[in-house]
């Protein structure tokens, strides 16, 4: 559809864009990245004929782009400019007929049904049918763009391109646009090529990227191989994290703000952060901390600054019981955002906990426990699958900055830990009567204050490992203990 090879132009004899050679597929989204001087908006120019190239060349269809003439030119490629704030007196819908201008013949022009119908089908998937005769100046900055892009997709081309044409569109027209070209580009083949600001956008909708700095290629491919941290915070000299979105299996970045020096200061959580009612155990820290939980109210992901574990009656059951548990959550006073609840129906005087430091990481821990529904995980397949409350809920807090492997480390180490507890307890299985490895519906919470050093590893003969295998298995002992199982031994 489209193939550069060695691209090089500029203005004024000043060359910005520097030997670019890439090819466009039909039916593709495709996207250009770079900061402001990068020569985005200079190779935008080149493929759209306002300005000639210096030197290589430009193939639409396997010909050359200067061969073309406005008119035929028109017909394979439309084009999306920057919005301005420059407005004319033009009703919406003789806006978006001037899109009709290439396919028009003759001295005197006759409006045809088909450009009737090319009008009405551009304004209907921009959603701009319903401003038809308002005037332009009458509308914000986010109706124009639309009507523009209206405009140019009245003209029916095989190549539309854009350059930011979110600018100045609230978060659903940005959808609904983004939505459309995609849809359109699997549906009729349409090509589009589109200047992006934002990374995220660019990184949902393209198909490929082109990554431009000082008019040069950076990278060019698929956004999983172009956004990658190290060479964004080189072409964009800040500092930015990768991660792959939460829905789809795409990468998104964000940007890091400096901290303050308040933000910056290490915190440690213990004991006098803790406090126990006949309703609940809570942990208030104070500062919110990165979690990694299974709890009924705030699992996966997330900063929580609260912590509770509420006691409920071992036949304890509501329809709808993540709503109780923010009700509950909000008649104590906590705000159900910032998080992090569990349900138990152990006695929550039975409760146990450790502050364990070694080689100058810690991490504080607390455990219920009991194994009124213990289950041997490798003959799960027996039980039904009725659910009651969860009877070990395990809490660890570790005191340091932990990388995303560190956290899912220490989900398995505190497993480890309390597999270990229940085998020297002699916990059976009240079904199968073999060795319990937990209980139906256990939970577990990995906290860090991320501050201080950087724990890389919390596997089980790392520092932060140890201190969480300790922490967790003396925990859990003590806690069963506590509820009458087994003795400690000597």
């Amino acid at each position: 559809m489209i193939q550069a090879e060695q691209l090089t132009g500029g203005y004024n004899g000043k060359m910005i864009v520097h030997e670019l050679s890439f090819s466009v597929g039909a039916g593709e989204l495709f996207g250009i990245l770079g900061p402001n001087g990068s020569g985005k908006t200079t190779l935008f120019k080149m493929m759209s004929g306002i300005i000639p190239t210096s030197r290589g060349t430009l193939w639409i269809n396997g010909k050359k782009l200067p061969d073309y003439t406005p008119k035929e030119l028109a017909k394979r490629l439309a084009v999306l400019p920057q919005m301005t704030s420059q407005s004319f007196s033009y009703t919406v819908k003789e806006t978006v007929s001037l899109g009709r201008y290439a396919h028009q013949s003759g001295f005197f022009p006759v409006w045809r049904a088909e450009d009737e119908r090319a009008v009405r089908q551009a304004m209907e998937q921009t959603g701009t049918l319903q401003f038809s005769d308002a005037s332009l100046e009458e509308l914000s900055g986010g109706e124009r763009q639309r009507v523009f892009l209206a405009q140019a997709l009245a003209q029916q081309p095989e190549i539309l391109l854009l350059d930011e044409p979110t600018n100045h569109l609230d978060l659903s027209f940005q959808k609904e646009l983004l939505d459309l070209l995609k849809k359109m580009t699997k549906e009729t083949g349409l090509t589009v090529i589109s200047i992006f600001h934002d990374l995220n956008l660019a990184s949902l909708y393209c198909d490929r990227l082109l990554l431009m700095k000082d008019g040069k290629m950076r990278s060019l491919g698929n956004p999983s191989e172009v956004l990658k941290e190290e060479p964004i915070q080189q072409v964009y000299q800040t500092e930015i994290h990768q991660r792959p979105h939460p829905e789809v299996p795409k990468p998104q970045m964000s940007i890091l703000p400096e901290k303050t020096r308040e933000e910056d200061e290490e915190i440690k959580i213990d004991r006098m952060h803790l406090r126990e009612t006949a309703e609940f155990i809570a942990l208030d820290a104070p500062a919110l901390l990165k979690t990694l939980s299974a709890g009924v109210v705030g699992a996966g992901w997330g900063w929580h600054r609260s912590f509770v574990n509420r006691h409920v009656d071992k036949n304890y059951w509501h329809d709808s019981y993540k709503e109780d548990m923010r009700q509950f959550l909000r008649g104590h006073g906590f705000d159900v955002n910032e998080t992090v609840g569990m349900m138990t129906a152990v006695y929550l005087h039975t409760a146990a906990c450790r502050f364990v430091e070694i080689d100058g990481v810690s991490v504080f821990s607390i455990v219920t426990a009991g194994v009124g529904n213990a289950v041997d995980v490798s003959r799960s397949v027996e039980h039904d699958r009725a659910f009651s409350p969860g009877t070990i809920n395990i809490w660890v807090f570790a005191n340091g900055h932990l990388s995303e492997e560190a956290f899912v480390q220490a989900v398995m180490t505190a497993t480890e830990a309390k597999v270990k507890a229940l085998f020297d307890k002699k916990v059976k299985d009240p079904l199968t009567n073999s060795q319990a490895t937990g209980t139906s519906t256990d939970s577990v919470l990995i906290a860090a204050t991320q501050r201080g050093p950087c724990q890389t590893f919390a596997g089980t003969i790392s520092p932060l490992g140890q201190a969480i295998g300790k922490a967790v298995y003396e925990c859990t002992m003590e806690a069963l203990e506590n509820n009458g199982i087994g003795e400690r031994e000597t």
